[in-house]
């Protein structure tokens, strides 16, 4: 361990115990005090591994009360494991709160790599992950859902939400009201044995949910914004149309690979070659 006191940001399982890394584990066996999102849940943890520490409780509702306590402890000397229920602490929980409080106290803070539902979904998902953002939970209003999604509905990068079953339903129609019908994975239950991963469009996502109950917590990834009044050459698209007639293709098809070659919607192409007809 590191000889400076530290607070040690330790992620945990999103699923499958063993998602837990061997660090983790060395690092929650050697601190003087974990802090725990719920205690009763961590303890579980603990037990599995047969990790015997004193636990105190940091969580949203008692993070004002609790800041000053855990400070004391780590200006004392005291070593200091922070966990969540699930993943990397301050991601959606008061973590970075503490993080950000140590780093003006000058106490050292030192983040280990594990399990995190966020990039584990956005992998899985198919969608686009050169770039993306982090959105976690809606607003709890529904009217203030909808005033967020609407600063947000032109961002061109893959969106990543956090969502509960029984709220899923709402929210995916308010992002096809707000966004339009996008494609969406949608992960539950993610390292579990009953991991499930949907690929649809938001209106198929909706049409599915009439029928089948929400169960487990979501990760939703959206596709981001398209802008389809990009510009557009409009002599490549016939010249390239061309090239493929050239090759032996009818003109259906050279329609297809034009479009396919261009990156642009075939309807697009196929529109642009009627009108210059």
């Amino acid at each position: 361990m590191n000889e400076q006191t530290t607070l040690y940001i330790c992620p945990t399982p999103i699923g499958n115990l063993k998602d837990i890394t061997l660090r983790v584990l060395e690092t929650l066996e050697a601190v003087d005090i974990i802090a725990a999102e719920d205690t009763r849940h961590t303890v579980k943890l603990l037990n599995h591994y047969n990790i015997k520490k004193k636990l105190i409780s940091y969580h949203e509702h008692n993070k004002l009360k609790m800041q000053p306590v855990l400070l004391e402890l780590l200006q004392s000397g005291k070593n200091v494991a922070l966990v969540s229920d699930a993943g990397m602490p301050g991601i959606s929980d008061p973590g970075s709160d503490i993080v950000a409080a140590c780093i003006a106290e000058n106490i050292n803070v030192e983040v280990l790599p594990g399990a995190n539902a966020a990039i584990t979904a956005l992998v899985a998902s198919g969608l686009n992950t050169d770039a993306f953002v982090f959105v976690g939970f809606l607003p709890k209003k529904i009217t203030d859902a909808r005033r967020y999604l609407e600063t947000i509905k032109n961002e061109n990068k893959t969106l990543i939400f956090y969502e509960s079953p029984h709220r899923l339903q709402k929210i995916l129609e308010l992002l096809n009201n707000v966004l339009g019908n996008r494609r969406i994975a949608l992960a539950r239950e993610l390292t579990k044995m009953h991991e499930q991963i949907l690929r649809f469009s938001l209106q198929e996502a909706i049409e599915h949910y009439t029928t089948i109950e929400p169960r487990g917590e979501y990760v939703l990834v959206v596709e981001g914004y398209k802008d389809t009044e990009i510009s557009i050459d409009e002599d490549l698209i016939l010249s390239t149309i061309e090239q493929y007639k050239e090759q032996g293709y009818s003109t259906k098809d050279a329609i297809t690979k034009a479009a396919q070659k261009l990156g642009l919607s075939k309807n697009i192409v196929y529109n642009l070659t009627k009108a210059r007809n």
